[in-house]
C-alpha cells in the first residue's frame, strides 16, 4: 500500500487550523488512545495514509514510531501530553487548549472536533487510493478453502467483538456529551474573563469620568432645545454619532437618559409636539453600541486588521444611518397622534 500525506481539518466547534500528517521513516503508526478499540477516525487516517492503526490501550507503541495519536480528551492531562512530545494529536472532542499542559497545545500540532469527514488526502494527485486497492482485492478467496475459512472466522470474530463493545461505545457516547458540555462551560468562563469583565471595567471607568466631569449633563442640556424640530433632531443625531464622540457617549446611555427625560417633560408640558417623540427616540440613541464595536468584533474572533478597519467603518456608517433613521421615524409618525 502506497504511503501518502493526509490533511486533518478541525470539525464543528473544534479548535485549530488543521494538520498535515505525513509518514516519515519509522513513523508509520496511527495510535488510537480512545478506549474501546481503534476509533473510526484512526482507521480512516491509517487507511488514507497507507499506514497502520494501533490500539494504544492494548499495545505499547514507541514514540518514534507514532505518526499521530487520536484521543478523546475533554481537557485534562492527556490533551497536552502528546503535543508536549511534539506528536501530532487529533482530538475527536471539540476541545481547546486547557489543563496543566495547555501551553504545549499549538495549532501546528493539535486539532480537535475531528470526524471521519474532516480527513482528506493532502495531495489529491496520488495514484492509487486505498478504496481502489480494496476494490481490486476480493474480500474472500473462495478458491482456497483454508483461506476462505480463515477469513470467515476472522469476520465472525470482528462482528462478535463489535457486539461486545456496545457498552464501550455507549460509554464513549456519554463521555462525548459530557466533554462537549464541559468544553462549552470552559469557553463561557474563558470568554467572561477575557472579554466581558474587562469590558465592564472599561465601561465603569468611562461612566466615572462622565459623571465626575459632568460632560454628559452639559451636552444633554445643550442639545435638548433642538428636539422641537426635524432639523434640530438631525443635529442631535449628527452630534451623537460623530466618530470621536459616540464611543464616549455610549457607555451608560447618559445622553439618551438625560435628553429622553428632558424631551419627555417638554412633550408632557405641551412645549414640543408629540409627533417628535418617535424621531427623538432614534436621535438620542444614535450612539448606542458605539463603544461595543471593538468588543463585538473581538467576540466574533475577528482578526486585528478587521478590528482596525471595522471599528471606524461602523462608527462612520452611524453618521448616515442615524440621520436616515430620524427622517424615516419622522415620516412614520405622521398621523400617529391625531
Amino acid at each position: 500500500m502506497t504511503q501518502r500525506a493526509i490533511f486533518v481539518d478541525k470539525g464543528s466547534g473544534g479548535w485549530g487550523v488543521g494538520l498535515r500528517i505525513e509518514p516519515k521513516g519509522k513513523k508509520v503508526k496511527v495510535v488510537s488512545i480512545t478506549g474501546g478499540g481503534i476509533h473510526p477516525v484512526a482507521k480512516k487516517i491509517a487507511e488514507l495514509s497507507g499506514t497502520e492503526a494501533v490500539d494504544g490501550f492494548k499495545n505499547s507503541v514507541p514514540e518514534d514510531e507514532m505518526m499521530c495519536v487520536v484521543i478523546d480528551c475533554g481537557g485534562t492531562a492527556r490533551i497536552g501530553l502528546y503535543p508536549m512530545k511534539r506528536i501530532p494529536t487529533v482530538d475527536i472532542l471539540p476541545s481547546s487548549p486547557s489543563g496543566p499542559l495547555a501551553k504545549h497545545i499549538t495549532e501546528d500540532i493539535f486539532v480537535s472536533g475531528v470526524t471521519e469527514k474532516e480527513i482528506k488526502l493532502a495531495d489529491e494527485a496520488t495514484v492509487v487510493t486505498s478504496q481502489q486497492e480494496e476494490a481490486e482485492t476480493p474480500k474472500f478467496d473462495t478458491k482456497d478453502k483454508e483461506s476462505f475459512k480463515e477469513n470467515y472466522e476472522k469476520l465472525k470474530k470482528e462482528n462478535r467483538e463489535s457486539n461486545d463493545n456496545f457498552l464501550m461505545k455507549f460509554s464513549r457516547g456519554i463521555g462525548k456529551v459530557t466533554g462537549t458540555f464541559y468544553q462549552a462551560g470552559r469557553d463561557s468562563v474563558d470568554m467572561l474573563i477575557k472579554n466581558i469583565i474587562p469590558f465592564m471595567a472599561f465601561v465603569s471607568m468611562l461612566i466615572g469620568i462622565i459623571n465626575y466631569t459632568g460632560i454628559g449633563d452639559v451636552i444633554a442640556n445643550f442639545l435638548s432645545p433642538l428636539a422641537g424640530s426635524l432639523w434640530g433632531l438631525i443635529v442631535i443625531v449628527f452630534v451623537c454619532t460623530l466618530p470621536f464622540l459616540s464611543p464616549v457617549l455610549g457607555p451608560g446611555a447618559v445622553i439618551a437618559q438625560v435628553i429622553g427625560v428632558l424631551i419627555g417633560t417638554q412633550i408632557a408640558a405641551g412645549n414640543i409636539p408629540p409627533q417628535f417623540a418617535l424621531p427623538a427616540l432614534f436621535a438620542i440613541n444614535g450612539q448606542v453600541g458605539a463603544d461595543f464595536v471593538p468588543v463585538g468584533l473581538s467576540l466574533g474572533e475577528a482578526k486585528p486588521e478587521t478590528v482596525q478597519y471595522g471599528v471606524p467603518a461602523v462608527l462612520y456608517s452611524r453618521l448616515i444611518t442615524g440621520v436616515l433613521a430620524v427622517v424615516i421615524a419622522y415620516v412614520a409618525s405622521f398621523g400617529m397622534y391625531e
